[in-house]
C-alpha cells in the first residue's frame, strides 16, 4: 500500500522496533494555541481513475481514487502531530473528507451541510487537527457516501504510538468488498431498495489492500501487528486465521486488554478496526489460509499466509502485549444521564418489533426499553426504510435527536429491534461498551462503532466533552441513506 508521508520525513522502514522513534508530547483534544506544533502537510485527490482490483486475465477497473490508489495513501504519523491536509476534489461531484474515530474539532469532521459546506468540483478544502490518539483509524466521504465509498474512496490513517509495542513488522490490511460484473467493472446498481432493506450492499469480490489477494509472505517465528480496517459498505468479516493464535490488542484504534477473540474469530462490522498481535508458527515451507466464516454457508478463502522456508526463529518472541492508554475522558456510569435509544425498520422490522414488545420512538430517560414510544415518523431517500427512536433522517439539516452538556456522562441504552446487524457509529468520541444484553463486558473496551446483532441491546457511556453538532448512524452505508441516522448535539 503506498503511504503518504509529510516531505520533511524519511520513509518509514519497513521493520520497527520498541525503541523506534523519539517520544511525541501527547495533546489534549483542545490544546491552547502555544502547545500546537507545526503541521505536518499532505495532499489528497479524490477523482476518477483506472485500478487492477482483480488479477489478469480480468479486467482493470474504472473506480474513484484517492490520489491516484485504491486504497489512498496510507498517511502515517505520530501521536501529537499536527495534520494539515488539502483535499483538491477531482470529481464531476461534491465530497467530503471524514476522518473515521480520529477526535477532531466538530468543524474538521467531514460531515457536508452539518459541519461544513461540500467540497464542490473542482474546489479545495484544508482539514487541519491534532493527532491526539494514537491508533488505527481511516478516512473516506460523507458525501453520497454509499456510492462514493462504494467506488474506491477511502484510505488508512495511522496514528504510532510514542513506544509502540515491539513487533518484527507493522502491516495494514484495508478489507473491502465489491459488486463487480463479469467485466471486472463496480456494478451501477448503487442505492437499490434491496440492499436498503436486508443487508446493504454486499459485493461478490473481496479486496485486501485493493487487490483480491492470493498470499501474503510470512516467516516462522516472526511476530507482526496486524491492522484489520473494514472499509465494505455492509460486509461483515469474521476471520479465521487457521491454527494461529491472534491476540487482540486494540479496538477502533483505542488499546484494550490483551485477548484471544470470542470463538477463535476476528469480528468487524462495517468501518470497525482491530489491531491484532499475531505470531507466526507455522512449518518453514508451509501455507495455512485465513477464512471469513461470518456468513454460513458461504464462507471463503481470504488469503494464504505463506511460509518462507527459513524460519526468522523457532519460537514466538516473549515482547509485551500491552499498549499505553490514550487520553480519554473516564465516564462516570454510575451517574451518567441515560436516554434509550431503539434502531428500527428494514425487512421483518414490524415482526422483530412485535416479538420484542411493542411500538418504537421517542427518547426515554426513565429506564424503560420499549414501551410508550412515539409512533415511527419522517421520510428520506429510500422512504424512509431505516428508524433511530422512531424518526427516520430527513434531508440535509437534521434537528438533534439529543442535546446533551458538555462535560457529563452520559450512558445511551440502544436497542436492535431489527432482523440485521448494524454497527453504530458516533462522530467525534469513543465510548466504552459496558453491558451487552444486561451483561457487563469483560473488557469494557473503548470503541467508536459498536456492532449490534439483530434483537441485540447494548449499552455505551461516555463524556460528552467536544462540543458540537456529532452524526450518529448505522455504517452500513445503505441503512444510513435510507433513515439510520441522527444528530447529537454537545453543548
Amino acid at each position: 500500500m503506498p503511504h503518504l508521508r509529510a516531505s520533511t520525513l524519511t520513509r518509514r522502514t519497513f521493520l520497527s522496533s520498541a525503541a523506534a522513534g523519539v517520544a511525541a508530547s501527547v495533546l489534549p483534544l483542545h490544546a491552547v494555541a502555544a502547545e500546537i506544533p507545526l503541521p505536518r502537510d499532505y495532499r489528497l485527490r479524490p477523482g476518477p481513475g483506472t485500478v487492477r482490483l482483480v488479477p489478469a486475465p480480468w479486467n482493470e477497473t474504472d473506480a474513484w481514487t484517492y490520489s491516484g490508489t485504491v486504497p489512498g495513501p496510507e498517511i502515517r504519523v505520530r501521536q501529537g502531530d499536527r495534520l494539515r491536509i488539502v483535499v483538491e476534489n477531482g470529481l464531476a461531484e461534491e465530497t467530503t473528507v471524514h476522518w473515521h474515530g480520529i477526535r477532531t474539532p466538530n468543524a474538521m469532521d467531514g460531515v457536508p451541510h452539518l459541519t461544513q459546506k461540500p467540497i464542490a468540483a473542482g474546489d479545495t478544502f484544508v482539514y487541519e487537527f491534532d493527532a491526539v490518539d494514537a491508533g488505527t483509524f481511516w478516512y473516506h466521504p460523507h458525501q453520497r457516501s454509499a456510492e462514493q465509498v462504494g467506488r474506491g474512496l477511502y484510505g488508512p490513517l495511522i496514528v504510532e504510538e510514542a513506544e509502540p509495542i515491539r513487533v518484527d513488522r507493522d502491516v495494514t490490511w484495508m478489507l473491502d468488498d465489491w459488486r463487480l460484473t463479469r467485466t471486472a467493472a463496480i456494478s451501477d446498481d448503487f442505492g437499490g431498495r434491496h440492499d436498503m432493506m436486508h443487508n446493504g450492499r454486499v459485493g461478490n469480490t473481496v479486496t485486501i489492500n485493493g487487490r483480491v489477494p492470493e498470499s501474503f509472505s510470512v516467516r516462522k517465528g516472526e511476530r507482526i501487528r496486524l491492522r484489520l480496517i473494514n472499509a465494505a459498505n455492509a460486509r461483515i468479516f469474521a476471520l479465521d486465521f487457521a491454527g494461529h493464535e491472534p491476540a487482540v490488542v486494540a479496538l477502533d484504534g483505542q488499546p484494550v486488554t490483551p485477548h484471544a477473540p470470542d470463538g477463535g474469530l476476528v469480528v468487524l462490522g462495517p468501518a470497525m478496526r482491530v489491531d491484532l498481535v499475531l505470531d507466526l508458527t507455522g512449518v518453514a515451507g508451509g501455507r495455512a489460509s485465513v477464512v471469513d466464516r461470518f456468513y454460513e454457508g458461504l464462507e471463503y478463502r481470504l488469503v494464504d499466509l505463506a511460509y518462507g522456508s527459513e524460519p526468522l526463529r523457532q519460537r514466538a518472541p516473549d515482547w509485551s502485549l500491552a499498549l499505553p492508554a490514550n487520553p480519554l475522558a473516564e465516564p462516570d456510569a454510575a451517574n451518567a444521564v441515560r436516554h434509550e435509544v431503539a434502531f428500527n425498520g428494514g425487512m421483518m422490522g414490524q415482526m422483530v418489533m412485535q416479538e420484542m414488545g411493542g411500538s418504537m420512538g421517542g427518547d426515554d430517560t426513565s429506564g424503560g426499553m420499549m414501551g410508550n414510544m412515539a409512533p415511527m415518523r419522517g421520510m428520506m431517500h429510500g422512504d424512509g426504510i431505516w428508524f433511530v427512536n422512531g424518526v427516520a433522517a430527513e434531508g440535509h439539516i437534521l434537528e438533534p435527536m439529543l442535546t446533551l452538556e458538555r462535560g457529563k456522562s452520559y450512558v445511551l441504552a440502544m436497542t436492535n429491534a431489527t432482523a440485521w446487524h448494524h454497527p453504530i457509529h458516533l462522530h467525534g468520541h469513543s465510548f466504552r461498551v459496558i453491558a451487552r444484553n444486561g451483561r457487563p463486558t469483560r473488557y469494557r473496551e473503548w470503541q467508536d462503532t459498536v456492532l449490534m446483532a439483530p434483537r441485540e441491546k447494548v449499552e455505551i457511556a461516555f463524556v460528552a466533552d467536544n462540543p458540537g453538532d456529532w452524526m450518529f448512524h448505522c455504517h452500513i452505508l445503505e441503512h444510513q441513506a435510507s433513515g439510520m441516522m441522527g444528530v447529537i448535539r454537545i453543548a
